[in-house]
């Protein structure tokens, strides 16, 4: 199996797809090709990350003893603050209770999308 692409939807296809040969025990090669120098390195840096999927793929990933396995998902989102600019120096703050449920990051976390990715790809 080829995969084209070493972002976050590559490494999860490859895990996935190795996770399933092992439930099953099929033998399966995987190779990923990735464009830039090492995984992650063409990688936008901040994002807000929704673990769902992730949840799924590596279910204990929050118990990892070994402080360097652990995913590097360390930094919750504590508050949500949406803001109008409107002039140079001036702002409008919408109240959170008149936001969308998809603007609500609660259970979300602030993530270096990089190292998500080499964190995946070890």
């Amino acid at each position: 199996m080829l995969i084209v692409g070493g972002g976050p939807a590559g490494l999860a296809t490859a895990i996935r797809l190795k996770q399933l040969c092992l439930e099953h025990d099929k033998e399966l090669e995987v190779c990923l090709i990735e464009k830039g120098s090492h995984v992650g390195a063409h990688i936008l840096s901040g994002n807000v990350f929704e673990p769902r999927a992730f949840n799924e793929l590596f279910p204990d990933w929050e118990k990892e003893e070994d402080e360097e396995m652990r995913a590097p998902l360390t930094q919750p989102v504590t508050s949500d603050k949406l803001m109008i600019l409107t002039g140079k120096d001036s702002s409008v703050t919408i109240p959170n209770f008149l936001l969308p449920k998809s603007v609500d990051n609660h259970g979300n976390y602030i993530i270096s999308l990089g190292r998500l990715c080499e964190w995946m790809n070890e």
